[in-house]
C-alpha cells in the first residue's frame, strides 16, 4: 500500500465510532491519542488513523485500524472482531459506549 501504511499489506480495515460531548472533545482527543494507539498495535494494527468531526451538538470520533488478517485483529482467539475494546476512561468521555464496530474488506487501494 503506498497511502502511508506500513510494509506489511493490509486486508481489514475496523471502525469504531464513539460520540463526546464538546466540553469533553479536546480532553478525549488527547486522552485516545495517548491511550489508544498502543494497544492496537501491540494487538497487530499494521496502522492506526484517528478523525474527528465537530457537529453542533457534538463530536464524532472515528477510527480506522488497518490489519493483516482477521486472525490478528482477534489476537488469534475465536473472538467475535466487531466486538469492541474500550479503553479504561471511554465511560467518562463517550455519550454512549458502542457496543460493536464495523469490519471491512479491502478489495482496492492504491
Amino acid at each position: 500500500m503506498s497511502d502511508g501504511l506500513e510494509d506489511e499489506e493490509a486486508k481489514f480495515v475496523r471502525v469504531w465510532r464513539g460520540r463526546t460531548s464538546h466540553d469533553k472533545a479536546d480532553a478525549y482527543e488527547t486522552y485516545w491519542l495517548q491511550n489508544g494507539v498502543e494497544p492496537l498495535k501491540k494487538r497487530g494494527a499494521i496502522s492506526v488513523q484517528m478523525l474527528r468531526q465537530d457537529g453542533p451538538l457534538e463530536t464524532e470520533f472515528v477510527t480506522f485500524s488497518y490489519w493483516g488478517s482477521l486472525e490478528a485483529m482477534t489476537g488469534g482467539s475465536e473472538s467475535d472482531p466487531t466486538d469492541t475494546h474500550h479503553l479504561d476512561r471511554d465511560a467518562e468521555f463517550l455519550l454512549e459506549l458502542p457496543k460493536k464496530v464495523q469490519v471491512l474488506k479491502i478489495l482496492k487501494s492504491d
